[in-house]
């Protein structure tokens, strides 16, 4: 089992003929995943041949969707086109987009966020700024490595890309469900609490890795959901434990005020949610080989 995306997931990428689009395409195709379409307005009609594999090219979402049955788009769009590209896959339907573009301008993702929820919420978003989503053994949506771990039973949720490559590599051979790295964007689409109801759905997810960093209280309100609706253990570690105070560090959303914000806040909150949580990613994955009993 796996959440979100699965071996039946069939992708398109929106942005595929481009240069990123393209180079992670023939990355995700090798690593197992369907890839039914392309989209570009420019080149409908047209294909594609990788390694082999013959992708067509359609002109619209709607149109890739109607023609190949897809039920997920990746989306490698510069940051001045990727709004338009997020409206065009809501107004098709998708059921997932997942937007890996950096870069993106705040008030961009508030205004393609908005348009979903007042479409009714039928497109999950993962993003933007995002590794995306990855199903070891079944599907890869994004720039996730396909190589680093293979499938399992735990369930990953990170804010940061380099820390989920990380601890899928610590975890390797215990193997994951699913890993989602949703972003440290100050607007992401889906948020640590989305990922943590969808892991204790999941039959085949035993237990749960959530990777936070410094900044905002998102990880707060994640430790308030788990206490009340999650009986899987959960693992947490959270990027910043050395950033001075009052500094801007790293991600886009990551800046402290005071005490709240804090690496130590988040970490206190997690623990008295009943989450262990490491002071180091190596740390952290030692707890959950506990956990696993490995």
């Amino acid at each position: 089992m796996a959440i979100w995306l699965t071996k039946d997931s069939r992708v398109i990428v929106q942005g595929m003929t481009g240069s990123e689009g393209m180079k992670h395409t023939k990355r995700m195709l090798a690593a197992g995943t369907n890839i039914v379409g392309g989209v570009n307005p420019r080149k409908a009609g047209t294909s594609v041949d990788i390694d082999g594999t013959n992708v067509p090219v359609f002109g619209t979402v709607a149109d890739a969707m109607a023609q190949t049955g897809a039920d997920v788009t990746v989306i490698f769009v510069p940051p001045a086109f990727t709004k338009g590209a997020v409206i065009e896959a809501i107004d098709a339907g998708i059921p997932l987009a997942v937007v890996i573009t950096e870069g993106m301008p705040v008030h961009d993702t508030a205004s393609f966020w908005a348009h979903a929820v007042a479409t009714g919420n039928r497109t999950r978003i993962i993003g933007p700024n995002c590794p995306g989503i990855a199903s070891p053994g079944a599907s890869n949506a994004g720039i996730i490595p396909a190589d680093i771990a293979g499938s399992g039973r735990i369930g990953l949720v990170s804010k940061s890309g380099t820390l989920t490559y990380q601890m899928m590599y610590e975890l390797r051979d215990i193997g994951f469900s699913t890993c989602v790295g949703i972003g440290g964007d100050p607007i992401i689409g889906t948020t640590h609490i989305d990922a943590l109801a969808a892991f204790q759905d999941d039959p085949e997810t035993e237990a749960i890795v959530m990777i936070g960093e410094i900044g905002g209280d998102a990880e707060e309100r994640a430790a308030e959901f788990i206490k009340a609706n999650v009986t899987k253990p959960v693992v947490g570690y959270i990027a910043g434990f050395t950033a001075p105070p009052g500094k801007t560090m790293g991600h886009a959303g990551a800046i402290i005020s005071g005490s709240s914000g804090t690496a130590e806040a988040k970490k206190v909150a997690l623990e008295a949610a009943g989450v262990k949580v490491g002071k180091t990613p190596s740390e952290t994955a030692r707890l959950m080989r506990e956990v696993m009993g490995r």
